[in-house]
């Protein structure tokens, strides 16, 4: 499944420069998401009153925002170059902090969700961050540099909801506005490492490369990128479906705010926990069934939530959650890298980017709205007819793919 066309010379020494920069500053950077889905869907129910059913319209928004930004933010490095392209997003992240805690210290509630868009559109770039180092590595680097930035988010798994925890008074009696500022503080330090990072190739070089790819319809039309992009929308949609109704769930089930940080904790760095080893576990099985372990990892976790609703059964579940998230969504990145041509990137990345962000900003606002209604259970229900589609998709592809290459 490995893509066609010339690649540019691999410089190992700059790929991992590269991407141990890049994970420091997903580390920080990445604290953006954390903080937003620990405390958002909180923060928008104190300001909405008695009626919640709009509770995670804030942590949707945030999704929105990402979704919206995904083509420009690749747009925009096609012309100026990643380093320069990464610093406008942590640029987005320093106002969307700032402005997200003045709209909650002022009790806007639309203020605060709209602030929240500049934060999602930081992530954007965030989230770039993984394609930028497998651009710069050979097929077999891809994989691995892939899951060395990821590991980034075993930072932001920390800084993020220790952030809240040591900050959520600290502008009392209005909860969480001091997070807020936090995201901006975290976000600044991203910036700073970004200014360290080395472009591998000019913008000049790679706009005059884009008229030599093939026709979108073309890409799009090849079995693995349809089974690459549902397998990402799927076990995207789901951690966001899950882990947005997760804090609700918890606190309308008598846990501490402390316990529901703690919890969301647990599952970011469930999420980027296994990237130490996700990599070489691709490299070694293949995409397909790295992807198909992090889609049973994912029913589990649905089991386990309709179990119950003690404390452990919400912990393991996140944790599960999490795990199922890497294998699903860093299998699914790994094997699109390898249906476009070097200079077809920047459209395939970012068209794959915002069909799965914006299923992720739908599942989210779904989320608070399957919550108020049909309750913690049916959400997790949900789960079972996502996944069984998702592997459908992908066993069909490798088929195909196998019976393409005899």
């Amino acid at each position: 499944m490995a893509s066609t066309g010339s690649q540019p010379a691999f410089d190992a020494r700059a790929a991992r420069r590269n991407a141990l920069i890049l994970a420091m500053a997903a580390a920080v950077g990445g604290s953006v998401g954390s903080i937003g889905v620990a405390v958002s869907g909180l923060a928008g129910s104190y300001l909405l009153g008695p009626d919640k059913s709009l509770a995670t319209l804030p942590v949707s928004a945030m999704t929105v925002g990402l979704a919206l930004t995904t083509v420009p933010a690749a747009a925009l490095m096609r012309r100026v170059g990643r380093r320069r392209g990464f610093q406008a997003g942590a640029l987005l992240g320093i106002v969307g902090g700032a402005l997200a805690a003045w709209m909650l210290l002022n009790g806007s509630f639309a203020g605060f969700s709209l602030a929240l868009l500049f934060a999602g559109a930081s992530m954007a770039f965030v989230q770039q961050y993984r394609f930028a180092v497998a651009d710069t590595g050979d097929a077999a680097y891809r994989a691995k540099a892939i899951s060395l930035v990821m590991l980034g988010g075993v930072g932001a798994a920390v800084v993020g909801p220790q952030t809240v925890i040591l900050t959520r008074d600290l502008l009392a009696p209005v909860p969480f506005a001091g997070a807020y500022f936090g995201m901006s503080v975290l976000t600044f330090l991203a910036l700073i490492l970004l200014s360290f990072l080395r472009d591998t190739e000019s913008a000049k070089d790679e706009k005059g490369r884009v008229a030599a790819g093939r026709p979108l319809i073309d890409i799009i039309a090849q079995p693995t990128f349809i089974a690459a992009v549902v397998c990402g929308i799927g076990s995207y949609a789901l951690m966001s479906l899950l882990m947005t109704a997760a804090p609700l769930a918890m606190v309308a089930s008598d846990h501490s705010h402390t316990n529901t940080a703690l919890g969301i904790q647990w599952h970011v760095l469930a999420m980027f926990g296994p990237s130490f080893f996700t990599g070489r576990l691709i490299a070694r099985f293949g995409e397909p069934l790295i992807i198909a372990v992090g889609f049973a990892l994912l029913t589990v976790c649905a089991l386990i939530a309709l179990a119950g609703v003690d404390l452990m059964h919400f912990w393991l579940s996140l944790i599960l959650l999490g795990v199922g998230w890497n294998f699903g969504f860093i299998g699914a990145t790994t094997l699109l890298t390898g249906t476009y041509r070097p200079e077809e990137k920047g459209r395939v990345q970012g068209l794959n980017d915002f069909l799965v962000f914006s299923s992720v900003a739908l599942a989210s606002l779904l989320s608070g709205q399957l919550f108020a209604t049909l309750g913690w259970a049916w959400i997790n229900v949900v789960a079972f007819p996502v996944i069984a589609i998702c592997v459908t998709t992908l066993a069909i592809a490798t088929v195909l793919q196998r019976r393409r290459a005899a």
